[in-house]
């Protein structure tokens, strides 16, 4: 018995947005600068601790890994969470201004989706203020409305790539792996979603072009436009130039 396609989770950093890069690794060092505690993340560092989900997370291992614990700020611990405030703030600050626009058929294929009633999801390590801030400036703040759940940050204890999240947005829509699409940008968000069985549409960026997407289902560079076709990475687009809700059946038909 064919199951039916219901809905669509997306990753929110990296994949509806390049956000990394010029979003959240600029809010850091503008909350390092701040508090005055000496930290600078250059393009190539950041890279490298974009294999650690989570900000706080990431704030600890690059004092543990990189700095090896020594000439940290007083009491860090205890200001790693007032830092990760700080970067949000700075973060949300710098999406009013415009400067992180949504990928390539990002809103094409969310308004799509909506107009053929599919329900929408958000499954993501970032902060929810994070989420609802990238949404209001580039959708309008009427777009939070769209997405049934929205998973995200420190609602699970384990962050990607554990599948934790995932887990919750599905059981929140009562609906099982079969009956999703997932979207995700990296090898940390492949490893959540596969690992509740999700099929999974891997849209590659910078940091992530050389990761190991093995079992998804498509990796493209981006979702595509009409105007603007995408590129295959690895498997099978049924000559579609962009994704869209044909396509994205299709694909879900293949199981």
């Amino acid at each position: 018995m064919n199951i039916k396609l219901e809905a669509l989770i997306f990753d929110v950093d990296g994949t509806l947005a390049d956000t990394e890069r010029d979003g959240h690794r600029v809010a850091f060092n503008d909350a390092f600068d701040e508090y005055g505690i000496g930290w600078h993340w250059d393009v190539d560092t950041y890279g490298q601790l974009l294999a650690v989900t989570g900000g706080k997370e990431r704030m600890h291992h690059y004092a543990s890994e990189f700095l090896h614990n020594r000439n940290l700020p007083d009491n860090f611990d205890q200001l790693v969470p007032e830092l990760h405030a700080a970067k949000t703030r700075h973060y949300t600050e710098l999406l009013s201004t415009g400067a992180i626009p949504l990928r390539p058929g990002v809103e094409r294929l969310l308004e799509e989706a909506r107009s053929k009633n599919f329900r929408l999801a958000i499954a993501t390590t970032t902060t929810p203020a994070n989420v609802s801030a990238l949404l209001a400036h580039t959708l309008g703040k009427e777009s939070l409305d769209w997405f049934e759940v929205i998973a995200a940050g420190d609602i699970v204890p384990a962050k990607k790539p554990a599948g934790d999240i995932y887990d919750y947005a599905l059981k929140a829509m009562n609906l099982s792996p079969e009956q999703c699409l997932a979207f995700e940008d990296s090898h940390n968000g492949i490893l959540s979603s596969t690992s509740v069985g999700l099929q999974t549409i891997i849209c590659v960026n910078g940091y992530t072009h050389d990761d190991d997407f093995s079992g998804a289902v498509l990796v493209l560079d981006n979702l595509g436009e009409p105007e603007q076709p995408f590129n295959v990475l690895q498997g099978e687009a049924d000559n579609h130039s962009y994704v869209d809700c044909d396509l994205l059946l299709k694909l879900h038909s293949m199981t």
